[in-house]
């Protein structure tokens, strides 16, 4: 099963789409990588779940990706005497450890770390922004402040403190035990939330040692200061709009994701956009136009991936959340100025590493050139040639069936599992074979061949070579 497009869906798995049949449909309709909410559910649950999407990669015919999210730490709100309070604009309100139930002075935030980030005039967001509080004064255990804008607010909702980084590990006791599970599993990808500094990644990729990529979910503003160290350490990145939104003033997150996408590819790993991209699916067959509009915005980027969240995980369509998702991005690349667009801000060629990989882009610019084959260990060619973002496929060939899906996330790549090469001489008919196979090389046309020597051993591509399938005649 080859994909007619570059881009990439990532669809979240839940109790709207968890079974085999359903995600068999998943796959067929365009999914390439599926997500394992660990903020809901349980391992039981989790386990029944991958070992379905295992099965139907089988099905399909296709390496599919696992993708394990952590929940990470969540601040929220203790309760209120009667589950709720009113706040109204002006009034002074209370945040302290006392754990009796609040009332409409004042509320329990059994998170200590809270106070210790804040400062004097600090803003406070609860219920995703929708109660917004000024701090006139704090201490250790509490914090007196203003209501700048009131409304019903209820039992545990969540909390944000803006501009603020607040001294809490990424990784909670609770994101230990689901990481370790997802490992057992056999994931191909773990993605980090609550990134606030480079160092929540270093502490990942050591528990990891690469049993999984690793991939940093940007949803703290405090991440965007340290983001050049923190993708250092990331094999991906996501842009997780949603939670950026809260902290962020509307009018800077596309800025945000702008920067994001350009900040990956040009370090050659792939990259998300996620988070509210066909919300209205959610209870309706098809999106507005405006959602449409966005995720064509992310093509014309050039991420590597677009994400489904609520829309396959709980809503009413999730087959037909991933039929629309697949046409908008199919349509996008048939636009003739789609090329043009998505290459206006094109990476410098920074790298001797990537000279050669350069070179195979400019050369499959020929009429002739039907496909790019990169033969890859660890998938580091192939994503090589990803970054360049060749219009023709590229078929990565590997030995590793955890490669294969990893890469089923990058953009463009058709990653497929050989047996073991030992003769170099094998490569041009190897490629051939499984590009005419696939249906990437017709008759009469030519390849091209990146691959490394010795063979089998990670490294940068040395080889750059052509070959011809036979014509018909």
């Amino acid at each position: 099963m080859i994909r007619a497009r570059r881009a990439r869906i990532v669809a979240t798995l839940g109790p709207a789409s968890h079974g085999l049949d359903q995600i068999i449909a998943l796959a067929r309709a365009g999914a390439d990588v599926f997500r394992v909410n660990f903020s809901h559910g349980d391992h039981p649950g989790h386990a029944r779940t991958i070992a379905n999407v295992r099965a139907a990669e089988a099905e399909v015919g296709r390496p599919l990706a696992v993708l394990a999210d952590l929940q990470g730490p969540k601040l929220r709100l203790g309760e209120f005497k009667g589950g709720r309070a009113e706040l109204e604009k002006g009034q002074a309100f209370r945040l302290d450890r006392d754990p009796s139930p609040g009332d409409q002075t004042r509320i329990c935030v059994p998170h200590a770390e809270i106070f210790a980030a804040l400062q004097m005039g600090a803003d406070i967001l609860l219920d995703d922004g929708r109660v917004r509080l000024k701090v006139t004064n704090f201490g250790p255990d509490f914090a007196e402040t203003v209501v700048t804008s009131g409304a019903a607010l209820s039992d545990h909702k969540g909390l944000n403190l803006p501009g603020l980084a607040i001294p809490i590990p990424a990784l909670t006791p609770k994101d230990r035990q689901d990481l370790d599970f997802a490992l057992t599993q056999g994931v191909d990808w773990v993605a980090l939330s609550f990134v606030q500094r480079a160092a929540d990644m270093a502490e990942l990729r050591q528990i990891v040692q690469g049993r999984a990529s690793v991939l940093a979910k940007i949803e703290k503003p405090a991440a965007l200061d340290a983001l050049d160290a923190i993708l250092d350490l990331c094999d991906a990145v996501m842009v997780a709009r949603g939670d950026l939104g809260v902290e962020l003033a509307p009018e800077d997150v596309p800025v945000v994701q702008k920067m994001l996408v350009r900040a990956a590819r040009t370090r050659g790993i792939p990259v998300i956009v996620a988070t509210q991209m066909l919300e209205s699916m959610i209870h309706a067959p098809t999106p507005t136009r405006a959602e449409a509009s966005d995720v064509a915005g992310a093509v014309y980027e050039g991420a590597d991936a677009v994400m489904l969240s609520a829309e396959t995980a709980a809503g009413d369509y999730p087959l037909e959340a991933v039929t629309m998702m697949d046409r908008i991005l199919t349509r996008v690349e048939h636009d003739p100025r789609w090329p043009e667009l998505m290459q206006a801000e094109y990476p410098v060629e920074d790298a001797d590493a990537d000279a050669l990989v350069a070179a195979a882009r400019r050369a499959a610019e020929a009429a002739s050139t039907a496909c790019l084959v990169a033969f890859t260990t660890r998938g580091q060619t192939a994503l090589r040639l990803a970054r360049e973002r060749p219009l023709q496929p590229t078929l990565a060939l590997t030995t590793r069936l955890s490669t294969a899906r990893r890469l089923a996330l990058a953009w463009g790549i058709e990653p497929r599992v050989i047996e073991e090469i030992t003769d170099p001489e094998d490569l041009a008919r190897i490629a051939l074979e499984q590009a005419m196979i696939l249906g990437l090389c017709p008759p009469g046309q030519r390849i091209l061949i990146l691959a490394g020597l010795p063979m089998g051993s990670p490294g940068a591509a040395n080889i750059l070579r052509i070959a011809h399938a036979p014509s018909l005649r």
